[in-house]
């Protein structure tokens, strides 16, 4: 890929890259974490009053799903998008010297379905899941071309703490937003049901409609921080075009990325336990609020609180890992992550199992809070530190996204069809536990010298 000539170390440029997980990780946190689940599983389960049951159940298109199954489905769908769209895209970008390009326009879409989810109908979800799919799409496609600029604008012994960095803004970001949405939905429809003494109805029409406003003011937040990145990643430059269909570049530049790594040992077996990986740890961070407002259920102040709690150990949890890293070596680092990973799914099993084990889901949401902020800066700097030396390390990231998106689709889908199965998260949850079982051995297969190496060449 493009070298940004000139612009290698310098302050600026790294600062501005940071700023982009300030603006997009408010997406992950309103609208596949918090305000948005609590929001679609309200606004799609109806209550018997007479029995006092709650019926998760939601026609789409003439099949019936519980309501977390369907979104699961849906997001599982987008990462499918990603992986065409992707490859794809990035061949064009390498060529016409257009990556920031699409970069701005993975986020325009992702913002504009933030704001497309103001309209969402539970009466019309074949037409109110489609922003919700664009809004995927956006996050995770941008994510990909962003990712790529780490190991172009920094040296590889800034790569954990760089990465660190972004996280961390991403999550004081997050935070500063869910305290907006937090005060507008609780705050704002409570004093006027007191001012005005609304009705029960007419309150809850209320607050629905503060909440959509909420996934509007995440759009524009995506939407306006972002140009900080845009204004401060410079051009890429134009290459000579190949020949052949250019339009299958990328898809050419992933097969020879797969030819290189057959001989770097370390760098398979690493990519090997990341997929198995990302399987288990992005599903838990997407489904963790479903889970905590259908199995735990939740109020949804108390489930707000407990996901500001999250994000704010995430903070330490990413600086704490990349500290953890420097002694031990990332490799082992992420082996302890996956021990961790593994004891917060044996706790959700077996102590978060109903509305009386409150505490139980405290200990695991803290415990996921603490561990998603290391895992996820973690594996993005170990990679960008074990690559080979490259002209073209967009390919090679591109080529990490895939396998990223992949594991999420094994993992939503799975999640999906087990509960759909067998009609309960807790077996969702267990079969999060044998994935890193799996990616424990896995990582445990990485050639011992490059287990306890701190720093790679």
């Amino acid at each position: 890929m493009f070298q940004i000539l000139n612009k290698t170390g310098e302050e600026k440029v790294k600062w501005g890259w940071a700023v982009y997980d300030w603006a997009n990780n408010v997406y992950s946190l309103v609208i596949t974490t918090a305000i948005f689940p609590i929001f679609y599983i309200g606004i799609t389960s109806t209550t018997d009053k007479e029995n006092c049951e709650t019926s998760h159940i939601v026609e789409f298109f003439g099949w019936e799903f519980i309501n977390t199954e369907l979104s699961s489905y849906i997001l599982a769908l987008s990462f499918v998008a990603v992986i065409i769209l992707s490859p794809l895209l990035s061949g064009m970008a390498d060529f016409a010297g257009k990556k920031k390009l699409f970069l701005r326009l993975f986020c325009y879409t992702g913002s504009a379905g933030c704001v497309g989810l103001y309209w969402f109908d539970p009466n019309h979800l074949e037409l109110s899941m489609i922003p919700f799919f664009m809004a995927s799409i956006g996050f995770w496609g941008s994510v990909g071309f962003y990712n790529a600029y780490l190991p172009e604008i920094a040296p590889r012994e800034e790569h954990d703490k760089l990465s660190a960095r972004g996280y961390a803004m991403g999550y004081w970001s997050s935070l500063i937003i869910l305290v907006i949405c937090a005060v507008l939905i609780t705050g704002v429809g409570k004093y006027l049901d007191f001012k005005f003494y609304i009705g029960a109805g007419v309150h809850m029409e209320l607050v629905q409609t503060i909440t959509r406003c909420c996934f509007v003011l995440v759009g524009f937040w995506w939407f306006g921080f972002a140009h900080i990145t845009f204004n401060a990643l410079p051009e890429s430059e134009k290459k000579d075009l190949p020949t052949g269909n250019i339009l299958f570049q990328g898809f050419k530049e992933l097969r020879g990325v797969a030819r290189e790594l057959k001989g770097t040992k370390h760098l398979t077996r690493y990519l090997f336990a990341f997929f198995i990986m990302s399987m288990a740890i992005q599903t838990i961070m997407l489904m963790a609020s479903s889970f905590g407002k259908k199995v735990i259920k939740l109020e949804t102040t108390e489930l707000i609180i407990i996901i500001f709690i999250v994000n704010l150990l995430a903070i330490p949890g990413a600086f704490g890992v990349s500290a953890l890293s420097k002694r031990i070596g990332n490799i082992r680092a992420l082996v302890a992550c996956i021990i961790g990973w593994a004891a917060v799914c044996l706790g959700a099993y077996f102590f978060a199992k109903d509305e009386t084990d409150t505490i139980g889901f405290y200990a695991v949401a803290c415990g996921i809070g603490f561990l998603m902020g290391g895992t996820q800066s973690l594996n993005r700097a170990t990679y960008s530190k074990i690559l080979p030396d490259t002209d073209d390390p967009a390919s090679y990231f591109s080529f990490y996204e895939m396998l990223e998106k992949g594991g999420l689709i094994i993992g939503m889908f799975g999640w999906g069809f087990i509960e759909g199965f067998t009609g309960t998260m807790h077996n969702s949850v267990l079969a999060m536990l044998v994935l890193f079982t799996l990616a424990y051995l896995a990582m445990m297969l990485v050639p011992k010298e490059y287990r306890i190496k701190v720093d790679y060449k």
